[in-house]
């Protein structure tokens, strides 16, 4: 728990707001949250919440057409994403989030493989939603937060929804540096049904860094680089009387690797980074493929309240890249050090969650959401050049009830919440034995249970119209890695039921801050911290992951502001600073930082926007990464930062579309990616750079 001078900052700058905004404030704009379960406006939940709507994100979208990246500078506590196709290493407020699609989980906490982020195409995003700080609001898996891809709806206009859309990007005009990027979208709302149908495809070939040099693709985890992607989008709904509606949305998307490419190693020591070179590497290209399903129900007037049903489907199968590996090594079937071998990790779930919310339930200003979530996931991970079983399939089942109360006072200026969620899991793992580089080790099944009451408090007070204090604390539930911890089992004797690792990590949230509009100013800021008692970090030791169980904390500060002038000019700024700490010998004490796999950098972002004519609008946005130094870490893995420049030109046209210009890293610095400067087991072969300047032209239309 933090010290006294710890908040005081925090809450004289509250103070010293309220005295500020007291003398001239308008309401926010208010927007509403899904993610939420309860469908509230920002400004009536008790911790920061942010929505990047379409508009922003395509801002974002013109200089990276990945969905994470695109996310980084919008969200300055998520750690910058380091331009391949994986989130390893990437947390929100030093924890991982969980990410979704239409409020289905795309992550896989059983065997986590960091490819949840890249399972739909940002063409059929419509906003994202993000909720920071571990919460249980989604269940499993949101220690750092939730991240929900909303996907597209059909015009409610009534007119058809036609868009179709070109872009071409070029790394330093090189030819192999060239990529493109094709998608296109229909729809329409007729009198009780609507639908939207949409395809993409993407072609990425070889991105340069700002020497003018190949970047290496990634061996291991996969890259978006030389790499074909496709996807196929459907969404249609039927009105079933004036309160209830059917609707049904299903996803399938294929990143494949073309494998045109093999690394070049670098040298980590000398700051030297890995490139490539053209040519077949080993084994089979990397590539995602996942699938979604889901059908809602929602009855908007059942006894005075809603109640939303939806059932899920989400089968998905990543494969990464391979090496002649310690881990991979079985002597009956090669000489030691010469089995070549990759992996392979499957997650396939299915589920249903109800919610039911009514307002003024048994008096005025008091609202009740309950409901019950069932989830079933079954994973399991496989090598697949030789088809043996590296992590046995897991089935994890969990029921969770819940419920949360908010009661409205003072003339609905006052919001005090509170709720719990009853978490119920039952671990399934068979017998099996593990490898030969663990020993050929058999391990007796079980199936572990755990139970958990996972609790929340929240209070939102309006000081004023447009100023608003909020504090909270909230519980979040996840799963250690259970395949990183099973694959690795090289004692005899073991039983799953047995393995203490296997118990759940329960991390909490507390937050406090305000949000605000005075005028032409929008300004919100928030102080939190977060603990877990048993908390779980990675090691790599000899090239194999392993699962340490040690009491963090984390805290940190936030802040973003936007200003709006007269002459339709929009600055901004957003700052985030963190730490974390954690227990390295198990003495109780905080002896060490947490490194770059779990802690994001300090950074600020700074971007300027404005109309230039009627037709042409402009927007620069400049992030810098500051140094941080990790106390208990070795040097070598402290970060040196960086600053990007980026630039966003669009010109409409009604006849012809919208043109849009985008330039990523306008000053074509030449960096080291966060990734490869802070974590541990970064070798000479994932040493990467940062890409350099690219410039994107993109040309939209859409018709009636």
């Amino acid at each position: 728990m933090p010290k006294l001078h710890q908040i005081l900052p925090t809450l004289m700058l509250c103070t010293v707001a309220s005295d500020l905004f007291a003398i001239e404030a308008t309401t926010l704009q208010p927007v509403t949250v899904s993610a939420d379960r309860t469908e509230k406006p920002i400004t009536a939940i008790p911790h920061t919440v942010k929505v990047v709507d379409r508009e922003h994100l395509d801002q974002q979208l013109a200089v990276s057409s990945s969905l994470l990246d695109s996310l980084s500078f919008l969200v300055p506590s998520l750690t910058p994403a380091h331009q391949k196709m994986s989130s390893n290493g990437v947390t929100l407020r030093g924890r991982t989030p969980l990410y979704m699609l239409d409020g289905v989980s795309q992550s896989t906490p059983l065997r986590n493989g960091q490819r949840s982020a890249f399972t739909i195409d940002p063409a059929f995003i419509d906003r994202v939603e993000i909720i920071y700080g571990a919460n249980a609001i989604q269940g499993v898996g949101a220690t750092g937060g939730v991240i929900n891809y909303v996907t597209i709806d059909a015009p409610q206009s009534g007119a058809w929804l036609n868009k179709v859309n070109v872009e071409v990007t070029s790394d330093n005009f090189e030819g192999d540096g060239t990529h493109y990027k094709t998608s296109a979208l229909t729809g329409k709302q007729f009198e009780r049904t609507d639908f939207v149908f949409g395809a993409s495809y993407q072609v990425e070939d070889l991105y340069y860094d700002g020497n003018g040099d190949p970047i290496a693709v990634d061996p291991i985890q996969g890259d978006i680089m030389d790499s074909r992607t496709w996807n196929l989008f459907a969404k249609g709904g039927l009105d079933l009387d004036e309160h209830q509606r059917l609707e049904i949305m299903a996803n399938y998307f294929d990143m494949d690797g073309d494998g045109d490419y093999f690394v070049v190693p670098g040298n980590a020591a000398e700051g030297v980074p890995a490139t490539s070179e053209a040519g077949p590497g080993e084994g089979d290209p990397t590539y995602n493929e996942a699938k979604n399903l889901s059908l809602t129900y929602t009855h908007t007037d059942l006894a005075a309240g809603k109640l939303t049903l939806q059932g899920f489907y989400y089968d998905f199968y990543a494969l990464y890249g391979g090496g002649t590996f310690g881990s991979f090594q079985d002597t009956s079937i090669a000489p030691d050090g010469t089995l070549f071998d990759q992996s392979a990790l499957s997650s396939e779930k299915y589920g249903a969650k109800l919610t039911y919310v009514r307002d003024n339930t048994f008096w005025n200003g008091f609202q009740v959401a309950t409901g019950v979530d069932y989830l079933r996931d079954k994973t399991y991970q496989e090598l697949a050049q030789t088809g043996r079983i590296w992590v046995p399939e897991m089935i994890f089942k969990g029921w969770a009830p819940f419920l949360q109360v908010e009661q409205r006072l003072l003339d609905d200026r006052l919001r005090l919440s509170a709720g719990g969620r009853y978490e119920n899991v039952e671990l399934d793992v068979p017998d099996f034995t593990s490898v030969a580089s663990a020993g050929n080790t058999f391990v007796e099944g079980g199936t572990p249970e755990f139970d958990e009451w996972l609790t929340n408090l929240g209070a939102v007070f309006e000081v004023v119209p447009g100023l608003n204090l909020f504090a909270s604390y909230s519980e979040g539930f996840d799963m250690p890695d259970a395949g990183l911890i099973l694959r690795g089992v090289s004692t005899p004797g073991q039983s799953v039921n047995e393995l203490v690792d296997l118990q759940p990590v329960i991390a909490d949230n507390t937050e406090i801050g305000f949000n605000a509009g005075l005028g032409n100013l929008d300004l919100a800021a928030s102080y939190f911290w977060s603990d877990s008692d048993f908390g779980s970090r990675i090691l790599v030791v000899n090239g194999i992951g392993e699962i340490t169980r040690q009491k963090t904390e984390i805290e940190g500060f936030e802040l973003a502001a936007n200003y709006y002038f007269e002459s339709n000019l929009v600055t901004g700024i957003a700052y985030s600073k963190l730490k974390g700490r954690f227990d390295s010998d198990q003495d109780g004490s905080l002896d060490k930082d947490l490194d770059g796999r779990n802690i994001g950098p300090d950074r600020v972002n700074l971007f300027a926007e404005k109309p230039i004519s009627e037709r042409l609008f402009g927007r620069i946005q400049f992030s810098k990464l500051l140094d941080k130094k990790f106390k208990g870490g070795l040097p070598e893995h402290d970060f040196e930062g960086y600053d990007l420049v980026d630039l966003i030109l669009s010109y409409h046209d009604e006849q012809m579309g919208e043109f849009t210009l985008g330039l990523e890293n306008l000053l074509n610095e030449e960096y080291i990616t966060y990734y490869s400067q802070t974590l541990t087991y970064v070798n000479d072969s994932t040493y990467f750079a940062g890409r350099g300047r690219t410039i994107t032209l993109a040309w939209s239309k859409t018709f009636h």
